[in-house]
């Protein structure tokens, strides 16, 4: 068996043998410091969840409300959906959830995550009830002022009842062991963000998301962050590997 010689340092400084420590004594103790290291970098809130709204569809082009109707993407919603693969080159992720929608697992596939991924029904969009597949003028014709962040949807879901299961992908990030990837919709992923921060559910509606858009949340000191926010992307560029978040400027539009 291998063995190497553990030394210490005394109060004074001097070196200390300490006699023959074997290689599996040394790998276990460098495993131990990985995982502390791994701990203590989630603790500190250096993780970073990429949430990324799916591309393009016929309804969102049309301004209908998708929720819970499982529509496909456009062609133009499928290529924006390739353009996240280069922005997420050289990227490793501890989990990534994806919405059980297509449109959302769709656009995973194509940003080269599909293999991963894990089908996350929290992060469906919301229920729109009686409002699905309508535009905001047609709402508005027998709801004049209505507002999806403070009224909700009849027949469908409340604020409250979507930051409840934000809460819960939110809860599931920050135990991962290092970065997440959030694959879902506009309404849901707006809500997210608020409660990321610990605001309301209804503060969602000052953080507007485009289709095909990359988000990146974070911490500051500790404190809950928002590092990029409805980043759309450029054409795929040549990858660059082990590009920190904020490396991804290159990749998305000013």
């Amino acid at each position: 068996m291998v063995h190497s010689t553990r030394t210490t340092l005394s109060k004074e400084g001097r070196v200390i043998d300490e006699g023959p420590v074997s290689a599996l004594a040394v790998r276990q103790r460098c495993f131990s410091r990985v995982e502390r290291n791994a701990d203590e970098r989630c603790r500190v809130g250096v993780v970073s969840v990429f949430a990324i709204r799916h591309g393009e569809t016929e309804w969102s082009l049309n301004g209908r409300h998708t929720g819970i109707t499982d529509i496909p993407l456009t062609d133009n919603g499928r290529r924006l959906a390739e353009r996240l693969r280069s922005a997420l080159t050289g990227q490793t992720f501890a989990l990534v959830l994806v919405s059980p929608l297509q449109r959302a697992r769709e656009t995973c596939a194509r940003s080269g995550l599909a293999d991963a991924a894990i089908i996350e029904p929290d992060l469906v969009e919301w229920d729109y009830g009686k409002y699905e597949g309508l535009t905001p003028k047609q709402i508005h014709e027998t709801a004049p002022g209505w507002l999806i962040f403070r009224d909700g949807c009849p027949g469908g879901e409340s604020p409250g009842q979507v930051g409840a299961r934000v809460d819960r992908v939110i809860a599931r990030a920050r135990e991962a062991k290092g970065d997440v990837a959030l694959f879902a919709h506009g309404h849901v992923l707006r809500v997210l963000v608020a409660r990321w921060l610990g605001l309301p559910a209804a503060a969602g509606q000052h953080f507007l998301l485009d289709t095909g858009t990359l988000s990146v949340l974070g911490f500051y000191r500790g404190i809950p962050a928002v590092k990029t926010w409805n980043a759309p992307l450029r054409e795929a560029a040549p990858p660059s590997a082990g590009r920190e978040p904020a490396a991804m400027a290159r990749t998305m539009m000013p």
